[in-house]
């Protein structure tokens, strides 16, 4: 029954999203311009791309700037985060990326501790490798990845889950869950020794111009570029859309609101009484100012992108 109102509700919700007349800040900081020209000048030494993007996401925001390199090495596509992920179109997903030219997809978890796709990544790599020439690289018995990827999708995370998982070591590249952990490309990591090979971490590079405001949501969305460039008050929003074109509803349990709303002022107020965030404001009446207290609406839409960060609102495919 419960269903069945929700659905009922969210016939009459919107079908489209409008974006004014909205834009996404400029932030392509001097890191990623300098990482980029360090990564291409590296390129010679490189047996092989894995590009790492966020699973949410899949057509998203991966960087044009990267097509050059991925032309010219063999390239594999490692959409990672698959915990978040909703993978029930995962055969159609695969279908579109083949059309576009991506001809080997990895999903992972790279958080997991024991990941069986995290084991493919080497006997995938090994045998694309095998099967192109390597230039100058053809006496080395030893092979260099280098892995790239936009900003917080998990390129840290993938080498030090490869050195757990083929040298039983820990990690050797910081990992955070804000965009720009990694500002400059390091020096070679291990991360197996049958065969030997080696990783280059990179900096997160994003395009000088995302492509749309929705890309731009979306991005910042998963964490991918600081939620100030797009604004927290339309990320909910978005969010929210989202979640109920998808007929994602668990943020209504979650948040004891009742039933699923597209009013995101309503749904934010309901989060803010839910989680006791409010704040005092000065109020001039006839008799003098009073204060008095009203949800806290950026504490409450903070929280919402959260949880669907962390997985909270369930297994979510933006895209």
């Amino acid at each position: 029954m419960k269903l069945y109102h929700a659905l009922r509700n969210a016939a009459s919700f919107r079908t489209f999203f409008d974006f004014g007349e909205r834009d996404v800040a400029h932030w392509f900081p001097g890191h990623m311009a300098k990482g980029l020209k360090q990564m291409k000048a590296t390129m010679k030494n490189v047996d092989c791309i894995i590009e790492i993007h966020d699973a949410r996401i899949p057509f998203s925001g991966r960087n044009p700037l990267f097509q050059e390199s991925l032309d010219v090495r063999p390239h594999l596509l490692v959409l990672n985060k698959v915990d978040l992920a909703d993978l029930s179109t995962k055969q159609r997903m695969v279908k579109e990326l083949e059309r576009s030219g991506v001809k080997n997809i990895l999903f992972t978890d790279s958080l997991k501790q024991r990941d069986d796709n995290i084991k493919k990544l080497v006997p995938m790599v090994t045998e694309m490798i095998n099967n192109k020439p390597r230039f100058n690289r053809e006496e080395s018995t030893s092979y260099c990845l280098m892995v790239i990827g936009v900003p917080n999708v998990g390129k840290s995370s993938l080498i030090n889950a490869l050195r757990r998982t083929y040298l039983k070591k820990g990690r050797a590249s910081r990992v955070g869950g804000e965009p720009g952990i990694t500002k400059a490309v390091l020096t070679r990591i291990q991360v197996c020794d049958r065969p030997i090979m080696h990783l280059l971490d990179t900096p997160g590079v994003l395009p000088p111009k995302i492509e749309s405001v929705e890309t731009g949501l979306k991005l910042a969305l998963c964490g991918t570029i600081l939620d100030h460039l797009v604004g927290e008050d339309v990320m909910a929003d978005y969010l929210l859309y989202s979640l109920n074109r998808l007929q994602k509803f668990s943020y209504v349990e979650r948040y004891g609101l009742g039933d699923p709303s597209d009013n995101i002022e309503h749904v934010l107020k309901g989060i803010a009484v839910k989680l006791g965030k409010t704040q005092r404001v000065k109020a001039i009446t006839g008799i003098g100012n009073i204060t008095i207290r009203i949800p806290n609406y950026t504490a409450a839409a903070y929280d919402f992108i959260r949880a669907f960060r962390k997985g909270e609102l369930g297994q979510v495919l933006l895209d």
